[in-house]
């Protein structure tokens, strides 16, 4: 569900970074008083994680769509809202400027439709409700299910309304609106079942681990994670690197919805100095535009790709991609400490 910047105007996507950079700023501000020395690393590998998930879209059965995880319910649920938040922001920044996944203009607006929903208002009001003081694997399936479905119905209605408000009258708010909704409560329930998978994992692995993201409590030093870092990390290589080959060749949910109303997975720009601009900015900085060498990118966007993708490129940028996740999201964290040490010396 990455927005380009086609379908908006400067002005909305304006309004919506400045929004996610606020949303940013007060998680950040929230995480000084947990973050630790443990919760850094969980944070890099969980994120090199979702980086390689997502990049593994699942055939949606008689749609001719498809669909992939968006992640925010697992950050959410394994590291608290506040640090799960700036993961998933950095997994979409990474994945915009380094793979042109998502545009520059629409940073803002992905960052807010698959962060804020899940991390700030699925989790703190429908999952841990839910879910109580129980982590029995009933309650964590009903919870996930429940919790991912409403968080991406959430986004998707976000994505027609910002469309909306760009005045792209090609999309028309209730047509788009009756195609986006049915085929993301569809992904919704796909992520919720692995959201499940993968929670269930971990509590059968480090139960107080979830018990003390569930109290917003810094993690107990006691508590060892090697076991979860080391298999999210290889995971993450894994996925990235081979499983990739394997993600789907239909279009997904967003792109599905916009070739049934205007017969075009991809809409034309609204030209301008400032997306120009922007799109120069990506172009050069996209080292692995679509998810593989910069040669392969045009076969891959005209739809001539085999199934199973079997190339280098895709493996080279899903395993790249991972560890720069992993790095971005360790630098964050170490910012936020240091930030917090310097502060308390003061």
């Amino acid at each position: 569900m990455h927005m380009a910047d086609a379908l908006l105007s400067p002005a909305v996507g304006a309004t919506f970074a400045a929004g996610s950079l606020a949303a940013i700023a007060y998680a950040s501000k929230k995480l000084k008083s947990t973050i630790d020395d443990k919760t850094i690393p969980l944070m890099g590998v969980l994120g090199a994680f979702i980086f390689a998930a997502q990049m593994i879209n699942f055939t949606i059965p008689g749609t001719g769509s498809s669909g992939h995880l968006g992640g925010g319910m697992i950050l959410a649920i394994l590291l608290g809202p506040y640090a799960g938040f700036l993961v998933l922001a950095s997994v979409l920044t990474v994945q915009a400027f380094f793979f042109a996944d998502g545009g520059l203009l629409a940073l803002g607006c992905n960052i807010w439709n698959l962060g804020v929903y899940p991390c700030f208002l699925a989790f703190p009001l429908l999952y841990k409700p839910l879910l109580g003081n129980s982590t029995s694997h009933k309650k964590i399936l009903i919870a996930s299910l429940i919790s991912a479905i409403v968080g991406l119905q959430l986004g998707a209605f976000s994505v027609v309304l910002q469309t909306l408000l760009s005045g792209r009258t090609d999309l028309p708010f209730n047509t788009f609106l009756m195609l986006m909704q049915p085929i993301h409560l569809v992904i919704g329930i796909v992520e919720g079942f692995i959201t499940a998978g993968v929670i269930s994992y971990v509590r059968n692995v480090r139960p107080e681990l979830l018990e003390q993201v569930m109290q917003t409590r810094p993690l107990d030093a006691k508590i060892s994670i090697k076991k979860i870092l080391i298999a999210f990390f290889v995971l993450s290589l894994v996925t990235g690197g081979a499983l990739s080959w394997f993600a789907s060749t239909h279009p997904d949910g967003l792109e599905w919805s916009l070739a049934k109303v205007t017969g075009k997975e991809e809409l034309s720009g609204q030209h301008g100095e400032i997306s120009g601009g922007l799109k120069k900015i990506q172009d050069t900085s996209a080292l692995f535009p679509d998810y593989t060498f910069k040669s392969n990118s045009e076969t891959k966007e005209s739809g001539d790709a085999s199934w199973p993708g079997i190339e280098p490129g895709t493996s080279v940028a899903g395993i790249i991609g991972a560890l720069l996740v992993l790095g971005f999201v360790f630098l964050a964290g170490i910012s936020i400490k240091a930030i917090r040490k310097k502060q308390s010396q003061s």
